[in-house]
């Protein structure tokens, strides 16, 4: 064993048959040290290149990296299970608040369906939810009822009377904005400046909406709002279908109430009725508000 040893050491040489032949130390490191201080050199000078040419990459890779954080506060969503898929995560992820707000006035009832164990399951774990509606969405039982279900687990409902625009809010980090020209799709928004101008847009609304009380059915309070906002709009020259949009009602019912207010005034048409509005308004200085309203 210890002549193996010293053999491969480099310290003996030859074999049994022709004797061995001890070696000086120094010419054993030559001779075996020798070729693996070479390669360790190659081998040192290959992984220097190889660094080099990885490293190369890094300005490219920082670029690159930088652009994926900047596109992904900005995520435009084209289709409708697409914007549910992000809701729902968000919602289960959300650890204070959730604000809402929906237009159109009363929901479908599949879109009821939908969101009712999301939303439960938020209002279960805790975390708060405002949700704002328009003041139409009172008059349809099943947005009514879902109202006071969800007031009665705890969330905080509001209406009002104007047009707004479709957003949530999670945590007051996340939104979600209806894209303009796709009612299915959205755009998801992280950028914390963006995000804090939605928030504070909300909280304006809020502040200048109506609080919805568990009981369902429209009050004669909001009753008039609706009806002092088919006035306005009508002073303002909007078509009946413009007006019913913003308002989030049917194109029925805002001119069955566009025929109210033309019967109160005593007008023959909608430009008498318009122009009769904007004189009173005249003297007044304000708009006349309109109290009685029809379901």
């Amino acid at each position: 064993m210890a002549v193996r040893e010293l053999h491969d050491m480099g310290l003996l040489r030859g074999g049994q048959d022709e004797g061995l032949r001890a070696v000086a130390p120094e010419e054993a490191v030559a001779s075996v040290v020798g070729p693996l201080d070479r390669e360790i050199r190659t081998r040192r000078a290959l992984a220097e290149e190889r660094r080099a040419s990885i490293m190369s990459f890094l300005p490219v890779f920082q670029s690159s990296q930088y652009s994926q954080e900047r596109e992904s506060k900005f995520e435009v969503l084209e289709e409708l299970e697409q914007v549910r898929t992000v809701i729902a995560d968000l919602a289960v992820r959300a650890r204070t608040e959730i604000l809402t707000a929906q237009p159109g006035g009363p929901r479908g009832e599949d879109t009821l369906k939908e969101a009712e164990p999301r939303d439960r399951g938020v209002l279960d774990r805790g975390v708060r939810m405002r949700i704002l509606y328009q003041h139409t969405a009172r008059s349809s039982p099943a947005t009514a009822a879902y109202i006071a279900h969800l007031s009665q687990l705890g969330a905080h409902i509001r209406t009002t009377d104007d047009h707004f625009s479709r957003l949530l809010v999670f945590d007051a980090e996340t939104a979600i904005i209806s894209l303009p020209r796709n009612p299915q799709g959205a755009v998801v928004v992280r950028e914390p400046h963006l995000v804090a101008f939605i928030v504070e847009t909300y909280e304006r609304l809020w502040l200048a909406a109506e609080r919805c009380a568990p009981a369902t059915g429209v009050r004669s309070e909001v009753a008039g709002d609706i009806r002092q906002a088919i006035v306005r709009l009508l002073v303002e020259g909007m078509t009946d279908a413009s007006i019913a949009n913003r308002l989030g009602m049917s194109v029925r019912t805002c001119r069955r109430h566009i025929a109210d207010v033309m019967e109160e005034l005593g007008a023959q048409s909608r430009f008498q009725a318009g122009y009769l509005l904007t004189a009173a308004a005249g003297r007044t200085g304000e708009i006349p508000a309109w109290e009685e309203s029809r379901p």
